[in-house]
């Protein structure tokens, strides 16, 4: 478990408060399933690399208290975060994309 999580004990598959998302996506970089890395910088820029290929983005918290992410020059999507646990130890996190339902997790390396 990321050092900056240790403090929160949630249940696997509970969602991230907006109060936690910074510290969610902030705590470490964050490995998909297919391969791909993500790093989210607190400042809001976001570097997602797949196959070597970096690419930058910005990221926040919309103003539903979700995750949302920009992608020059106009993609845009929000997200529901949810905890990956195992063993009481917080792994990755689990997105949700909030138009299409589409899923995704990613564990912190």
């Amino acid at each position: 478990m990321p050092r900056a999580l240790e403090s929160l004990s949630p249940a696997d598959g509970e969602r991230v408060a907006a109060e936690n998302l910074v510290a969610a996506l902030t705590a470490g970089r964050i490995v998909y399933d297919d391969g791909a890395e993500q790093v989210f910088d607190a400042d809001g820029v976001t570097t997602y690399v797949e196959r070597g290929h970096p690419t930058r983005g910005e990221w926040y918290v919309d103003s539903h208290g979700r995750f949302a992410s920009f992608w020059p020059p106009s993609y845009r999507a929000s997200y529901d975060l949810r905890w990956l646990v195992e063993d009481g130890s917080i792994v990755g996190l689990r997105f949700t994309h909030t138009e299409g339902g589409s899923e995704f997790s990613g564990r912190y390396a």
